[in-house]
């Protein structure tokens, strides 16, 4: 018989109970109850205009959720007052959907501003630390390119790079895969296992795109917009083959059919 001591359950990261999201009067969803352990990558999935960026946005407080609590650890964020918060964000690191780099600065200095905002590095500490980053991302030698100059996956890959200057515990990513041809996407994905095996982050992403849902989440939630709340959380494969609730099914196998035909017909 093992001992559960031997193998003890990784911490939760982040606790949401009975979260509520609205715009005035709109319900965006409620009643969202979910957790993310250490070392998670978990997805939030759902059909376009469910709430996913709105979900992401409440959980690194730049929304106040209208009902609810989200906890870091033991510690409740939503409680906090505003200018509290320092201490909290700074375990986050956050790569919005367009990327969003300064295109007036070069990758190098993109990824240099969080540190020279919050850290006391020398200028030659910073230097050395912004081009790891870009090596941890494949961009090693483009420190003196500018946004405009390298292609659309570069510019997510340096958008992540950004985000980890400042080595946090928690990367947040919005539609990383947007805009990407499948190689470039495949290619995002592994950099985002490989991140979270090399320096134990906790990932949390909003998608849509299927590939990438199955290849990389080992967690996650569907939030339906039938019933305004959540459909389902667990891992993807698992929720695919052997959800109840239909709404996720149909979301997990959409393109089934027509792959199925395709393979019949060849």
């Amino acid at each position: 018989m093992s001992d559960p001591q031997a193998n003890p359950a990784p911490p939760t990261k982040i606790t949401v109970r009975d979260l509520t999201m609205t715009y005035g009067a709109f319900v965006v969803m409620r009643d969202l109850n979910f957790e993310i352990v250490e070392k998670d990558i978990f997805v939030i999935m759902g059909p376009s205009g469910c709430g996913k960026s709105t979900l992401l946005r409440h959980l690194i407080g730049l929304q106040e959720p209208t009902k609810g609590t989200i906890l870091y650890g033991d510690e409740d964020f939503t409680a906090t007052d505003p200018s509290e918060r320092t201490g909290f964000i700074r375990r986050f690191g956050v790569m919005y959907q367009t990327g969003a780099l300064w295109s007036s600065l070069t990758l190098a200095e993109n990824i240099a501003l969080p540190l020279e905002e919050y850290s006391k590095l020398t200028p030659k500490a910073i230097r050395d630390l912004v081009s790891y980053k870009l090596s941890l991302v494949g961009l090693s030698g483009y420190e003196d390119y500018y946004p405009a100059q390298i292609s659309g996956g570069m510019n997510k890959r340096a958008g992540i790079a950004r985000a980890m200057a400042l080595d946090p515990e928690i990367l947040f990513l919005d539609e990383p895969g947007a805009g990407l041809d499948p190689l470039s996407s495949r290619r995002l994905d592994d950099l985002i296992l490989s991140l979270r095996d090399s320096l134990g982050s906790t990932v949390v992403i909003v998608t849509h795109e299927l590939a990438s849902i199955f290849a990389i989440a080992n967690n996650s939630i569907f939030l339906d917009t039938a019933t305004r709340t959540q459909g389902a959380t667990g891992n993807p494969v698992e929720l695919r083959d052997h959800s109840e609730n239909p709404a996720v099914r149909l979301f997990l196998r959409r393109g089934e059919d027509s792959e199925l035909a395709t393979s019949n017909l060849s």
